[in-house]
């Protein structure tokens, strides 16, 4: 399963490689991947939950993306709770702890750096985001199941990718 960025620029096919057929991709503003919710946010859950139990995916990928509108977004939303939107700035604040990092370890930086470190970090909101999924978690658990982060520079032609541990037992809430 891949969850990647709307934004044209990035085809979640051409940077992993693979066919039609060969991965579930779901692609929206910013890539973000929202805490579970089974109300507000139902139709990202229901995709979660067909991949995990229904398609039995390996892994749930989670691409970034230089240059992201949503994230340039989130990085320029006020705080105060005035909207100027109705639904983006809503959709991107998912990613508000990512904002919140950045601001605290890079407000000396240039705006364009710190929507870069924003773009990685919102990666790892939503790959922690993915833990309060519980068929996510149990799959974890059961090591049945992998969570990767991605960054891809269409740029630069340049891709990262990461694992985050959470060590995780049968145990474990969040």
């Amino acid at each position: 399963m891949v969850f990647a960025c709307s934004d044209s620029r990035v085809c979640p096919s051409h940077i992993l490689h693979f066919q039609p057929g060969e991965a579930f991709v779901v692609r929206n503003v910013a890539n973000m991947v929202p805490p579970y919710d089974q109300t507000k946010y139902s139709g990202v859950g229901a995709a979660i939950e067909y991949a995990v139990l229904h398609l039995k995916v390996e892994y749930i990928f989670v691409i970034g993306h230089s240059a992201c509108g949503g994230i340039k977004g989130l990085m320029s939303f006020p705080y105060d709770g005035s909207s100027s939107t109705d639904f983006i700035e809503d959709w991107v604040k998912i990613g508000a702890p990512a904002k919140a990092k950045v601001l605290s370890a890079h407000r000396d930086k240039p705006f364009g750096d710190q929507c870069t470190n924003c773009e990685k970090e919102a990666v790892n909101v939503s790959l922690g985001n993915l833990l309060t999924y519980p068929f996510v978690r149990d799959g974890l658990v059961n090591k049945t199941l992998g969570l990767k982060g991605g960054y891809y520079d269409f740029i630069n032609g340049s891709f990262e990718l990461w694992g985050l541990e959470f060590g995780l037992s049968s145990s474990f809430s969040v």
